[in-house]
């Protein structure tokens, strides 16, 4: 038998401990990943099968849900109240609306006249023969005007006749012979109500026959074109989107009846999101007779000669009042003269041009109670009077006011 001694003992014992620290975590560390696999594939068999248990039960749901939601929505095709008047409206009135597009004369680099695409917007039919109405801004400086129906053909269209004071137009295209066209009938813009649903039917950014709904806002808003410089009284004011394109066509009420037509936006910001205007029917039903009868709006008249007051035109002429509109000159037996309105007396010159007008005679403040501070009151207060309607001008003489009573004539 070998023996060691006391010394290489310990040293063995030591050895020892230190091998078994070493390697002991490692095979423990060994045998629980190998114990953790078994548990995994053991857990992931299960889980397997419990997924695709799980599938065919949602298979199966999904089957009997699927066939149950298509019946249903094969089978559901009511509308709201709303929804009927909006179809109604749309389907009656959309092939009266037309596409109108213009072409405008320019000069080239060589001063030569080329054509050159104008403007959009829309328009309605209102007589079978093809008479469509519009706004006088849609046709602005046309060289040529070309109308698209609904069923896609295309005319050539001439002017009937256009008035600056209401933006309105008439405008005349010549069908097939046997084509029966669409038409939209006038309604009675008198009787509307703040409140009251509309629909606005036109051609925004080229896209045809488009339909907006909303309600009118306001009524008898007055509002300045800026394009004229004059003021179109008795406006329907509308949240009804009016976008580029829409200027001339119909707004109608639930009954598919024009009660105004689409004119213009009021925007802050620039863009198209803002107060939509239109002309109400009863100026359109009155402009419209006449430009179809006449060829212009036959609206009663002063017989005199009006000049805007400045500040400088009342300090001159050492007037009490800066507003109004100074009688220049009346004319030689006409209505003015014999109401009794005076005219001035004293030429003077005024303006870029020089030209002459007379001061020294009265000063019109009002038209039927209708405020005249520029001359686009004075027109806007005249636009509805015929020839033979009586007024009562409010006039400015020596500081005092005094009302006389005028019979306009004919323009």
């Amino acid at each position: 038998m070998k023996l060691y001694t006391k010394t290489q003992v310990i040293l063995f014992t030591i050895t020892g401990i230190t091998i078994t620290a070493i390697f002991a975590p490692i095979l423990s560390v060994k045998l629980l990943n190998k114990n953790y696999s078994k548990k995994i594939e053991v857990s992931t068999k299960a889980e397997e099968e419990k997924s695709a248990n799980s599938s065919e039960e949602l298979f199966e749901f999904q089957k009997t849900e699927s066939s149950e939601y298509t019946q249903l929505v094969s089978t559901d095709t009511s509308f709201t109240v709303d929804e009927k008047q909006n179809i109604n409206v749309y389907e009656k009135c959309s092939p009266a609306v037309v596409n109108i597009n213009t072409q405008v004369t320019g000069v080239n680099w060589f001063l030569e006249p080329i054509v050159q695409d104008g403007g959009s917007g829309s328009g309605s039919i209102i007589d079978n023969r093809g008479y469509v109405l519009t706004n006088v801004h849609v046709i602005k400086g046309a060289s040529k005007i070309y109308v698209s129906l609904s069923d896609g053909t295309q005319y050539e269209a001439s002017i009937i006749g256009q008035d600056a004071d209401s933006d309105l137009a008439v405008i005349k295209f010549t069908p097939p012979e046997g084509t029966v066209l669409n038409t939209i009938s006038f309604g009675d813009s008198t009787k509307l109500k703040v409140g009251q649903k509309v629909i606005a039917i036109g051609n925004p950014y080229g896209f045809d026959r488009t339909m907006t709904t909303g309600i009118i806002s306001a009524l008898g808003r007055p509002l300045k074109d800026s394009s004229t410089n004059r003021i179109i009284r008795n406006m329907i004011q509308t949240d009804t989107a009016i976008n580029p394109g829409n200027s001339g066509g119909p707004l109608l009420d639930t009954n598919g009846r024009m009660i105004g037509i689409n004119t213009m936006i009021y925007s802050s910001s620039g863009s198209s999101s803002g107060i939509g205007f239109s002309v109400p029917a009863e100026t359109a039903v009155r402009v419209t007779s006449d430009l179809l009868k006449y060829g212009k709006v036959r609206r009663g008249q002063l017989d005199l000669t009006p000049i805007q007051l400045t500040r400088t035109i009342a300090e001159y002429a050492r007037l009490d009042i800066s507003q109004g509109l100074l009688v220049s000159r009346t004319e030689k037996g006409g209505n003015a003269e014999k109401a009794g309105i005076v005219e001035g007396t004293q030429a003077v010159r005024y303006g870029y041009n020089q030209n002459i007008f007379y001061l020294g005679g009265d000063v019109i403040t009002a038209i039927d109670g209708i405020a005249t501070t520029t001359y686009a009151d004075y027109l806007s207060a005249l636009e509805s009077k015929r020839p033979g309607d009586k007024v009562t001008i409010t006039l400015h003489r020596n500081g005092k006011d005094r009302k006389v009573d005028v019979i306009l004539s004919d323009n």
